[in-house]
């Protein structure tokens, strides 16, 4: 173990993703400059990141081991917030008639208006929470791996959710939108019945999300695919129960009108995209053969 502790003084795969996406969003932070009144906040945590990025790849010990491991996780889900400050000071339009109107020509009505009528207190309830616990069900697989000791298998999990969130933000940019629950809002007959505990999680996550562009592609449909995809290293039975969350959390984007069913399309599109590119570009920028499981 203490040889595993000792620094290799390399940048692993996790690490230059992550340098890139900091040098990437931080450039972009200084173009725009002056219609970011937090840019020298921004730009702060973007250089203390991947200064503490650096360093811990030259350290050795315990503590910093740990570090190296863990920190991509909550470091790309915090990136999220960002996406509220720098959206609207790059994109000046939002893309929701688009993806309305795309999926008005698909269905020939608006699916988080249509499911109104199937709409039942129990249903909303069960469905909220589904989606609530979308980041406990995500980081669950790596913990998983992590207990089981499979270090490398842990490190390309780390690797592939972390791909999978930050490629969502690019196309939160490229395509910022806010969702049906506001585009439509004027089209839906009654809003969502539920109990009162998921009535407080709604209003927690509209707290949160409210100020985002983040429909397209759906992050949540991405990552709970990628997510299944990595639990068939765990066992049959985990990959069955991943798949059932994953059909669920998919429904329960577009019945609690959060998303359209095109951002669904180019989530599953996106995931599939990268669980085949994944292997290949993480031997590549690990720069030696690391083990994957297939």
């Amino acid at each position: 173990m203490a040889e595993v502790l000792k620094s290799d003084g390399r940048f692993w795969a996790a690490d230059k993703l992550i340098l890139a996406y900091l040098a990437g969003t931080g450039a972009l932070v200084a173009v725009y400059w002056n219609r970011l009144p937090e840019a020298p906040e921004l730009l702060a945590l973007h250089v203390g990141a991947a200064i503490a990025i650096v360093l811990a790849s030259t350290r050795s010990g315990r503590a910093v081991w740990y570090f190296r491991h863990w920190y991509p996780l909550p470091l790309v889900a915090s990136c999220y917030k960002e996406m509220a400050i720098l959206i609207p000071a790059v994109r000046g339009a939002t893309t929701d008639q688009w993806l309305a109107d795309l999926d008005f020509s698909i269905w020939h009505a608006n699916p988080t208006v249509w499911l109104e009528r199937v709409q039942t207190p129990a249903l909303t309830d069960f469905l909220q929470l589904v989606y609530t616990l979308f980041v406990p069900a995500v980081v669950l697989v790596p913990w998983l791996l992590w207990r089981k000791r499979r270090f490398a298998d842990f490190r390309y999990c780390a690797f592939l959710i972390s791909l999978g969130f930050l490629a969502s933000y690019i196309g939160y940019i490229l395509v910022p939108a806010r969702g049906p629950r506001f585009l439509l809002h004027h089209l839906q007959h009654s809003p969502l019945q539920g109990g009162w505990v998921v009535q407080v999680m709604r209003a927690t996550l509209d707290r949160l999300e409210s100020a985002h562009y983040d429909c397209f592609p759906s992050g949540h449909g991405e990552l709970t695919i990628i997510a299944w995809w990595s639990s068939r290293q765990i066992s049959k039975r985990l990959s069955r129960v991943y798949l059932a969350y994953t059909l669920c959390i998919s429904f329960a984007t577009v019945y609690l009108r959060y998303h359209y069913t095109v951002d669904l399309v180019a989530g599953a599109l996106l995931a599939a995209a990268l669980i085949a590119a994944g292997p290949m570009v993480y031997r590549k920028l690990s720069g030696r053969e690391d083990s994957i499981a297939a």
